[in-house]
C-alpha cells in the first residue's frame, strides 16, 4: 500500500491542492494530513473543501484544537517572546477569519490516529507521541529519539509540527517527519514537502517529496490579507524570517537568518574597539526582524589563511606553536588562490594572511598580489625578512588595499627580545622603517605581558616618532594557547569566531589554529568548503549560546 502524508497546510490552499494532485499522480491510495490547518497563510477556509472532496484523513494539530476552542493563542510551544509575538499575529488572523463550521469540524478531529497498514502498526501524530506540540527535531540526541519512539511503540511514526522534513530508523521504528505544506523548509527553496510511505508485507519505506506549487498566488493572498511582509518573504525566498529561536543549533545553522535583530544585547559592540573596521552595520534590510550571524560583530566577515607554520623566530608565547622547527604545513599557491576566490563568493570582506612567518612562503608576494586584487588584505609578519627580491615586490603593491601588520612588544630591546629572541627588536625596527620607505605604513600590535605593561606608553611614543599613526597601534592580550603556559583563557564558548584556514583544515579562531595544541578549535578537515565552515561555526556558536543565553567576547589578532 502506498499513502501520502502531509504536515500543516497553514492556510495555504495552493500547496494543499498541489499535494493532492501530486500524491494521486504517484499512485497514493490514501491521503493524510497531520494537522495545523491554519498558522501562516491567509486562506484557512479554502482548505476545507479540498480536504473533504479528496477524502484527506486528518488528525488535529495544536492549532486546530486552539481554533476549535477559541483559545487566546495557538499553543505552539514557543518559548521566546518574539517567536510568540509573530505566532500571535497569524493566530489572531486565523481565529478571526476561520468559519465556525470549519472550526467545529476541526474540534471533532482526533489528536492522533493508529492504523494497521500492510501488516504494520502506523502511528499518525502531530508533534510526537509525547505531546501535541512537541518539536521532534532531527538533531535531538539518540536517547531523546528513543524515548519518543518508545512512547509510541509503533512500527512507523509519522509526525510534523517542526516544519522540517527528515526520516530515520530509531531502533525498530521508522520515524518520518513529513514537513509541512504551509511554508518552505528554511532551505532557500520555494517548494514545500510531504512524505510518501510504502508499506507491504511487514516492511515500510518512506520518500520525502519536494512539492512545487503556485507560491506566487500564496504570497499575493497573504499580502491582500494584510499579513506582515516578513511572512510573505519566507514564501517567496524559502528562508524563515520569524520563529527562529525555537530552532536547535544544527537546524538553525542551515538557514540564512539566525538572530532576532532586536534581541542583540546593546552592551556588546566590538566593531569600534580599536581593532579594525569590524563587521558592517546590520542594515541590509532594516525592516526585516532577523539577521544572519555571519557578517555581524559576533561572526566578522574576515577570513584568516595560514600560509605556513614555520618561522624564523620561536616566541615563547606563540599561540600556534610556530618556530624554526615547526612542521611547515605550507599551503600551495594554487590552494591559496582558490581560497581567496571562494572567500569572495562566500561573502567575506577582508583577508588576513598569517603564519608562522608568511615571508618564508616561496610565493608570498604572488599570494598578496592575487589577494589584494580581490579583497582588502592584511599580511602579518615579524618584518625581519623584507630585504630579498620577493619582499621588494611589496613596493609594487603599495597602491592596493594591502596592509602589513607587525609586532613590537616593548620600547627597549631587553623587553622585546625577552620573548622573541636576541636581536629581534632592532631587526623589527629596521623592517618597520623599510615598510615606511616603500609607502606601506604598517600596523603594529603589542602582546601585553607582565614584562612590558609599563612600557606601553613608551612603545606608542617610539612608533609615533617613526611615523606610525596612533590608530595603527593596538595592544592585545597574551593568550594561553600554543607555547604559552599562562595568559587569557579563550574557548569557543567565550570567543567570537573568525573562520581560519590552515593545511589541517578549518578552525574557529586564528589564535589556536594549530591542531596539535588547540584541537578544540578545529572545525573540519582540509578540503571543507568555506560555506560549510560558516555553517559549522554557526552551529557551534548557538550550541554555546543556548547553554546559558550569553554571547561571547571578541579576541582580535588583527589591529
Amino acid at each position: 500500500m502506498r499513502i501520502a502524508v502531509s504536515g500543516g497546510p497553514y492556510g495555504n490552499p495552493y500547496a494543499l491542492a498541489a499535494f493532492v494532485a501530486d500524491a494521486r499522480a504517484r499512485g497514493c491510495e490514501r491521503l493524510y494530513c497531520l494537522g495545523d490547518l491554519g498558522g501562516f497563510g491567509a486562506e484557512v477556509d479554502a482548505l476545507w473543501p479540498i480536504l473533504t472532496e479528496h477524502q484527506v484523513t486528518c488528525v488535529a494539530g495544536n492549532y486546530d484544537v486552539a481554533i476549535a476552542r477559541g483559545d487566546t493563542d495557538c499553543g505552539c510551544g514557543y518559548r521566546d517572546p518574539l517567536d510568540n509575538h509573530y505566532a500571535q499575529i497569524v493566530y489572531d488572523h486565523t481565529l478571526a477569519t476561520t468559519g465556525r463550521d470549519f472550526a467545529a469540524w476541526m474540534g471533532e478531529l482526533p489528536t492522533e490516529r493508529r492504523e494497521t497498514l500492510g501488516g504494520l502498526d502506523v502511528h499518525f501524530v502531530h508533534g510526537s507521541p509525547l505531546a501535541l506540540n512537541d518539536f521532534w527535531w532531527q538533531s535531538l540526541p539518540d536517547d531523546e529519539h528513543r524515548a519518543k519512539a518508545a512512547a509510541s511503540g509503533a512500527d512507523v511514526v509519522l509526525c510534523t509540527h517542526s516544519g522540517l522534513p527528515w526520516q530515520r530508523r530509531v531502533d525498530d521504528t521508522l520515524v518520518v517527519n513529513v514537513g509541512v505544506l504551509g511554508k518552505p523548509a528554511n532551505d532557500g527553496r520555494t517548494n514545500v514537502w510531504y512524505a510518501v510511505l510504502d508499506v507491504d508485507d511487514g516492511r515500510a519505506t518512506a520518500e520525502l517529496v519536494p512539492l512545487d506549487y503556485d507560491f506566487r498566488a500564496q504570497a499575493a493572498s497573504m499580502r491582500a490579507a494584510g499579513l506582515p511582509e516578513t511572512f510573505v518573504e519566507t514564501i517567496e525566498t524559502g528562508w524563515w524570517t520569524t520563529c527562529l529561536e525555537i530552532l536547535p543549533p544544527a537546524e538553525r545553522s542551515r538557514g540564512r537568518f539566525h538572530l532576532y535583530r532586536s534581541t542583540l544585547p546593546t552592551g556588546f559592540r566590538p566593531a569600534d574597539d580599536g581593532w579594525g573596521a569590524g563587521a558592517p552595520p546590520l542594515d541590509e534590510a532594516p525592516d526585516r526582524p532577523v539577521v544572519p550571524l555571519f557578517g555581524t560583530p559576533w561572526f566578522p566577515p574576515r577570513l584568516w589563511i595560514y600560509t605556513n607554520f614555520h618561522c624564523n623566530l620561536a616566541c615563547d608565547y606563540c599561540a600556534v606553536a610556530s618556530s624554526p622547527r615547526a612542521a611547515a604545513r605550507t599551503l600551495p599557491a594554487g590552494t591559496v588562490h582558490a581560497l581567496v576566490d571562494e572567500a569572495v563568493d562566500a561573502g567575506f570582506t577582508e583577508l588576513y594572511l598569517t603564519g608562522g612567518e608568511p615571508f618564508l612562503h616561496p610565493d608570498i608576494t604572488d599570494l598578496l598580489d592575487h589577494a589584494s586584487l580581490r579583497l582588502p588584505t592584511v599580511v602579518l609578519t615579524n618584518a625581519m625578512l623584507l630585504r630579498d627580491r620577493r619582499a621588494a615586490r611589496l613596493a609594487d603593491l603599495a597602491g592596493r588595499k594591502l596592509t602589513v601588520q607587525t609586532s613590537l612588544d616593548g620600547a627597549t630591546s631587553a623587553t622585546h627580545d625577552r620573548h622573541r629572541g636576541a636581536g629581534s627588536f632592532h631587526r623589527t625596527l629596521d623592517g618597520i622603517r623599510h615598510l615606511l620607505d616603500m609607502g606601506l605604513t604598517p600596523r603594529v600590535a603589542l602582546t601585553e605581558t607582565p614584562d612590558n605593561t609599563a612600557e606601553i606608553p613608551a612603545t606608542a611614543d617610539l612608533l609615533a616618532r617613526l611615523g606610525i599613526p596612533a590608530d595603527h597601534f593596538a595592544v592585545r592580550p597574551m593568550l594561553r594557547r600554543g607555547f604559552a603556559d599562562h595568559g587569557v583563557e579563550i574557548g569557543e564558548d567565550t570567543t567570537v569566531p573568525e573562520l581560519t584556514v590552515t593545511a589541517d583544515g578549518l578552525h574557529w579562531h586564528p589564535a589556536g589554529a594549530d591542531r596539535a595544541t588547540s584541537p578544540d578549535f578545529h572545525l573540519a578537515p582540509a578540503g571543507t568548503s568555506l560555506k560549510e565552515g560558516r555553517r559549522r561555526i554557526t552551529e557551534r556558536f548557538f550550541t554555546a549560546r543556548l547553554a546559558d543565553g550569553t554571547l561571547p567576547r571578541p579576541v582580535h589578532c588583527a589591529v
